[in-house]
């Protein structure tokens, strides 16, 4: 499954690489990007994992940029 979410509040390019790193690293994720131009976030992870791994990437966001939101 792929999907994409906006996030609110992304303050810097640096920020954005730190997420898109940390996402790609957790179990069940097969791609993932995170643009500060585009204020948007893409997961692409296995069917039977993915609300696990979308809510480990919140969690990632939240350490990286506390201010950051996931709109869903």
């Amino acid at each position: 499954m792929k999907k994409k979410f906006r996030l609110e509040d992304l303050d810097c390019a640096n920020c954005a690489a730190k997420m898109e790193d940390a996402i790609k690293k957790i179990d069940g994720v097969t791609d993932a990007s995170v643009s500060f131009m585009t204020q948007k976030m893409m997961i692409e992870a296995d069917d039977a994992v993915f609300d696990q791994v979308v809510d480990e990437a919140v969690k990632v966001i939240a350490k990286v940029e506390p201010d950051c939101k996931v709109v869903f």
